[in-house]
């Protein structure tokens, strides 16, 4: 342990308690402020001991069931069960916006507003993108980052076209990690029908501040409910109704993220038999790898978008996303990419890799690092997501 969290462990140490006095004492007398680093401190001294105690027992391998279905079922169940938000099968009545031209032509498929109820809560509006042709299409189930940007959610991945505003901050964006394409738009000019919504917090569904999202992701779980839980629900929720759609061949529905989106897309093919494909780009580790001084899922903050309480004590990320074997898979990692350190996503990997061979599926799971890249989505690797889509489906 470094000087720093040493010394940032102190008021953890006096919330949470410490392995005996004398190091209480110790950790008091160092400053308080002497951290380098703006996740140092917030893991409790004892953390080694918590992390031996997570052996996933439930990870395939691992797992007293040897059945590959009924471990998939079980599996599922488990994560459901910490999702602590119930199923809801409430009518998704769409109503698709075709005036005011939010049905324009562009540039071989067709842009429309669609709303509909993923929950019973509220009714979310999404951008919807079908190929020109006579169908059905294979489809995408387009799911956004976080980035701590909250202004604009699918308008990261389909570019607005009723919304100048939304426009010049979704193209900054597209500039920054996307190569400057929406990748949205770059799939529907390859044939696939493009679902994007936006999760609760981001832009028609907000915009929350960065300072708000913690408190409302405690507030969820004052409630019984659970932040995480509810875009996982949704998520599922619409993948259903995607491949539901007339215009979709529902054996040809893949879900595709980047960086949050990358965790929503395996997962949401780990929930969903509805989805027969996932590209997840730029998250994928080990959680005992990743939980360590330094990095971002120490703070809080976007964590909860992800963190199912008391999953870890079964399942590990890797073990969550192996539940969609031996369903076509694609995981791609930039080595530069500080957020998720190499012995983490290496682990994960491993993992995955062993799940898909032992269903004689090797050949369906493809992970790759770009040894030159961070966290981002370039051309090149799009490029290689669309070739490997259409391969797939």
């Amino acid at each position: 342990m470094t000087g720093a969290s040493v010394g940032a462990g102190a008021t953890v140490a006096a919330l949470f308690g410490a392995a005996g006095a004398g190091a209480s004492t110790a950790h008091a007398a160092a400053p308080a402020a002497q951290t380098t680093g703006i996740v140092e401190g917030n893991l409790p001294d004892f953390h080694p001991l918590l992390k031996e105690e997570l052996r996933f027992p439930l990870a395939w391998g691992t797992s007293p069931v040897r059945d590959f279905r009924t471990w998939r079922r079980t599996a599922r169940s488990k994560v459901e069960e910490h999702l602590l938000v119930e199923r809801d099968n409430t009518p998704y009545d769409p109503s698709y916006d075709r005036e005011s031209g939010d049905r324009p032509e562009a540039g071989g498929y067709t842009r429309e507003s669609v709303t509909l109820s993923l929950t019973r809560y509220e009714r979310v509006r999404g951008a919807l993108l079908t190929p020109h042709g006579t169908g059905p299409f294979p489809a995408v189930l387009l799911l956004h980052d976080h980035g701590a940007k909250f202004d604009i959610g699918k308008e990261k991945l389909v570019r607005p076209w009723d919304d100048d505003t939304r426009l010049a901050s979704a193209q900054a964006w597209a500039d920054r990690y996307f190569s400057g394409r929406f990748v949205g738009d770059e799939l529907a000019r390859r044939g696939y029908v493009v679902l994007a919504l936006d999760a609760l917090g981001w832009g028609d569904r907000g915009p929350v501040t960065y300072e708000q999202q913690q408190a409302l992701a405690s507030n969820f779980l004052n409630l019984g409910s659970s932040l995480a839980g509810l875009m996982a629900r949704e998520d599922v929720r619409a993948a259903r109704f995607l491949a539901g759609l007339d215009r979709v061949d529902r054996r040809r529905v893949a879900a595709v993220g980047f960086s949050m989106g990358a965790f929503r897309a395996w997962q949401t093919a780990a929930l969903s038999d509805d989805i027969a494909a996932a590209a997840s780009v730029c998250w994928m580790a080990g959680l005992k790898e990743v939980m360590v001084p330094g990095n971002n899922i120490l703070r809080g903050q976007s964590s909860y978008c992800m963190l199912h309480p008391g999953l870890a004590r079964h399942l590990d990320f890797p073990d969550v996303a192996s539940i969609a074997a031996p369903r076509p898979m694609l995981f791609f990692h930039g080595a530069q990419d500080s957020l998720f350190p190499a012995e983490g996503v290496r682990v994960a990997y491993d993992k995955l890799r062993a799940v898909w061979r032992s269903q004689h599926a090797g050949d369906h799971l493809r992970t790759k690092v770009w040894p030159e890249l961070g966290h981002v989505f370039t051309a090149p690797q799009q490029d290689e997501v669309f070739a490997w889509l259409d391969s797939v489906l």
